[in-house]
């Protein structure tokens, strides 16, 4: 998928086991990936649906259910 220092920790991530999530940006994907398990799965979308799914975070028109944002 990609080198492992392409990956960086989300800064929402902590290290009391709570959300921690991994992002590497490749030329046209983004992976995404558990940093409690590095050599589990990833996650991998386009680059365009990335960028299109942060936008919506931001401005807050996605919405995660029991989830908050």
């Amino acid at each position: 998928m990609a080198d492992e220092s392409a990956w960086f920790k989300s800064s929402y991530s902590n290290d009391s086991g709570g959300a921690c999530v991994e992002i590497a940006a490749c030329a046209d994907h983004v992976g995404i990936r558990d940093s409690k398990d590095r050599t589990g799965p990833a996650l991998v979308v386009p680059t365009a649906a990335w960028s299109s799914f942060v936008g919506l975070v931001h401005t807050g028109d996605v919405g995660f259910g029991a989830y908050p944002v």
